[in-house]
């Protein structure tokens, strides 16, 4: 498992360096143990040679000898036969045998001259001091884990407001008063939010002056082919007129898209009502002529009405602009939309097709850019096959 976290990687570092701090410890007192216990051999070793020569010289044991060293004689017979049934039955009842027995350490010394059973009650300290050092370094471990963790909780809090920024909320504010790495970065990116945030406005109105400024004289031509006598050129100029204020209030649509200010009304539609409306605004005469519709299971399917009707109207009108016969069928089937029409295959990848502004002889190049943003927000794919002189375009 691959660690890319920083937070993971201090957490790792700390858990190794307290497990470290605890095998150190863990091993100082098993270190002091093991020399307890090598001091203990040497003592009892000796104490057994001084006690032989002791009693040869003197004919009895040196219990003040004894007390001294904090080694005491058993007497309680009880005591006595049980140690002994003990001993026995680890094979240790010898001239010499030490053992712990119920958590007391037991000498057996049996020799030609006496035969004693002896509790050493000299046992290792607890490392009072050492065991002091070690809770302090512990715990300043897991303060400095803390402290390092609590200078984290920014960058937490930087993360969230660019989920937001990248949202399309612009809104945000992330300057910091501190002077850490992550202060800078934070208000680094502030004054980055700031700088787009002009742009984007800048860049709305200008867009939203021209949209105006071309409204204005669309309004005037319909005025005027209004006071033509000839009804038929009339119906022709108002087509015409309807049809660029149709195209400025899509660009007005394509502007909240790329900016991504705007908000979706998800509503369930059935796909057959969609193609109809997005039918309606190619604004053509006869569309039965150019667009056949087949039905073979329509469904419904939860989308912004205004947005998801702009993306079959642009696959409907793309189809019918670049068909060798200036026809397409609809296909309406389980789950799925398609747009087939017969035509050339695509001379490029369809994801070449989906940058704004792609070369194109008949239009801007703005059509598969429009339908990929707009079913990216709706969580869709559009698919692309060739087969048999035909392309098809799948709405899935």
């Amino acid at each position: 498992m691959i660690i890319t976290s920083l937070r993971s990687k201090i957490r790792l570092v700390f858990s190794v360096t307290l497990i470290l701090l605890g095998i150190l410890f863990v091993s100082s007192v098993k270190y002091d143990r093991a020399i307890h216990e090598e001091h203990n051999i040497e003592q009892e070793k000796a104490m057994t040679h001084y006690l032989y020569d002791y009693y040869l010289k003197h004919g009895k044991i040196d219990e003040a000898y004894l007390e001294a060293q904090n080694v005491f004689l058993i007497t309680d017979r009880g005591m006595v036969i049980q140690i002994e049934r003990f001993f026995k039955e680890k094979d240790k009842i010898k001239r010499y045998a030490v053992d712990n027995y119920l958590l007391k350490r037991i000498i057996i010394i049996n020799n030609d001259r006496f035969k004693l059973i002896l509790e050493n009650k000299n046992k290792v300290k607890f490392p009072i001091k050492r065991a002091i050092i070690f809770s302090i370094v512990f715990f300043l471990i897991i303060f400095l884990y803390l402290w390092i963790m609590k200078s984290f909780r920014p960058l937490s809090e930087l993360k969230r407001k660019i989920k937001t920024f990248s949202k399309g909320n612009l809104d945000i504010d992330c300057k910091s008063d501190k002077k850490d790495e992550i202060a800078e970065v934070a208000n680094e990116f502030d004054h980055a939010v700031t700088m787009i945030r002009e742009l984007l406005h800048s860049r709305q109105l200008f867009l939203r002056a021209i949209m105006h400024e071309l409204k204005t004289p669309i309004a005037k031509g319909r005025l005027v082919s209004e006071m033509l006598d000839d009804e038929k050129n009339k119906a022709r100029l108002h087509s015409i007129f309807e049809r660029l204020n149709l195209l400025i209030d899509e660009f007005a649509k394509i502007e909240k898209i790329t900016s991504k200010n705007f908000e979706l009304t998800i509503k369930p539609y059935k796909m057959s009502d969609l193609v109809e409306a997005s039918t309606d605004m190619l604004m053509i005469e006869n569309p039965k002529r150019l667009i056949t519709t087949k039905i073979e299971k329509d469904y419904s399917v939860e989308v912004d009405f205004e947005l998801f009707t702009l993306v079959v109207k642009n696959l409907l009108d793309n189809g019918i602009k670049y068909s060798t016969d200036k026809h397409i069928v609809v296909l309406i089937s389980e789950n799925k939309l398609e747009i087939i029409n017969n035509a050339e295959a695509l001379n490029e990848p369809l994801e070449n097709y989906f940058k704004p502004f792609h070369t194109s002889k008949k239009g801007l190049g703005l059509g598969l850019y429009i339908v990929k943003s707009i079913l990216d927000i709706h969580q869709m794919e559009l698919d692309y096959r060739h087969e048999d002189g035909e392309n098809i375009f799948t709405v899935v």
